[in-house]
């Protein structure tokens, strides 16, 4: 359906999305020259931001630079990583340098500038409810617009402990919050939480305080059994390509599960570099600084509660995982949960809710990540980076972003475009082995 000018002034698009954020920031992208297909993406946020209080300095991505918005489904698309550094003027410089892997604050400034060329994309204007008759009527907080379908894109939130909320404040934060709470540090302890990626960057840059800015201690504690790095092997990485995605999609639910708890490290572990510097930045602040009390490592611990300690000090406590009875208590004067992210809230799909199919606490999704509802055919609700036990772990990060957007953008054009080749292994049973 083509939607002309005065339809657009009226309110009416072809496709709205809700959250602009990677995602739907992929699609918008892929969307921009299809003038045919008339689009707006809206977001709360009074501007972009991504990750902005955890862009700690010397951070970097853990995919190719090639997973960026557009690229893996559209190498000429002009919102590419490499057509940023272009428009920047420092290609060349890029080039040189040879960066191992792109720095979480460059890419993060790609991001805004894709969101400053696309005249699609609004900020500062919060979507309140959505509902559905005949078109979709999206009310925000300014205007209600109309729209033939919905791309559901809000992301995730940060998650805690349920004993930590009711503490939050500015010593007992999110790593979310990192960048915007480290002047807090200097002289005091400090308790990070969480063997992942982004507690290894904050245990490593507290770690790396000197002078005034140095904590008394750092405490790194992790329930998983050791610091382990991120499995970024070729065929691994084939667990992130569109054809095992497919493959994942057609396995039962218990089977889904359980591939993702086993194999959570492909997509959740530490690089291999961030864990080579860490250990580096311990013998140096042992063997050459003479810090022999800086910094403690505690994997194989599970905190277990927060309380109150003396003079507005903390005190966290942990069971070792090999023996359920302990009790370790960690007095700290800072404490940072690096503990993930949740997805978050879909309230304002409220007067649709009873009309979608769920999974569990996902919407359930067609194969082109259309949500199966009630609703007549041509009026899709479709959902970004929100259905990892149906999708796979490649759901929520990266990796697939531009496929899945190209996917879904071949849904509203009624095509489908073609794949590339599939992974050198066999996912699937053959009915007969070939033949040596």
């Amino acid at each position: 359906m083509r939607h002309d000018k005065s339809e657009v002034q009226r309110g009416h698009y072809h496709c709205v999305g809700i959250g602009a954020g990677p995602a739907n920031l992929s699609l918008a992208s892929l969307l921009h020259p299809v003038r045919s297909l008339s689009n707006l993406f809206l977001d709360r946020k009074e501007r972009f931001s991504w990750h902005d209080g955890q862009q700690i300095p010397g951070s970097s991505l853990q995919v190719s630079l090639f997973k960026d918005l557009v690229t893996l489904a559209d190498p000429t698309n002009p919102f590419s990583f490499l057509a940023y550094l272009h428009d920047q003027g420092r290609i060349h410089h890029f080039i040189n340098a040879r960066f191992t892997s792109v720095a979480r604050e460059e890419f993060r400034e790609y991001l805004d500038w894709a969101c400053r060329r696309n005249e699609n994309v609004v900020f500062g204007e919060n979507v309140r409810e959505v509902d559905f008759d005949g078109v979709f009527r999206v009310q925000t907080d300014r205007r209600t617009v109309t729209a033939d379908n919905l791309v559901v894109g809000v992301g995730n939130r940060p998650s805690v402990p349920e004993y930590a909320v009711p503490h939050l404040d500015a010593t007992n934060f999110h790593v979310s919050e990192f960048v915007r709470r480290l002047p807090g540090t200097g002289g005091k302890r400090v308790v990070v939480v969480g063997g992942g990626q982004s507690g290894a960057e904050a245990f490593e840059y507290l770690a790396a305080r000197q002078g005034a800015e140095q904590p008394r201690r750092v405490s790194w504690i992790s329930r998983r059994r050791n610091f382990f790095p991120i499995d970024d092997s070729p065929f691994t990485n084939d667990f992130f390509m569109p054809c095992h995605s497919e493959y994942f999609y057609a396995l039962p639910p218990e089977l889904r599960e359980a591939f993702n708890t086993k194999y959570v490290l492909s997509s959740d572990g530490i690089s291999e570099s961030t864990l080579r510097s860490v250990y580096q930045r311990l013998y140096a602040r042992r063997f050459i600084d003479g810090l022999d009390d800086l910094v403690g490592l505690y994997p194989n611990r599970e905190t277990t509660g927060l309380s109150a300690g003396v003079d507005g000090s903390w005190v966290v406590t942990t069971r070792h995982c090999d023996h359920p009875a302990s009790e370790e208590r960690f007095e700290a004067d800072v404490v940072v949960w690096a503990t993930g992210f949740v997805p978050a809230p879909l309230d304002f799909l409220g007067p649709l809710a009873n009309r979608l199919e769920w999974e569990g606490t996902e919407p359930r999704v067609d194969p082109d990540f259309a949500v199966r509802w009630d609703g007549p055919p041509g009026h899709n609700i479709f959902f970004q980076n929100a259905v990892r036990s149906q999708r796979g772990l490649a759901d929520v990060n990266l990796s697939l972003n531009a496929w899945r957007s190209r996917r879904i953008v071949d849904r509203l054009c009624g095509r489908r475009s073609d794949e590339q080749l599939p992974s050198f292994i066999e996912w699937s049973a053959k009915a007969s082995a070939p033949n040596p």
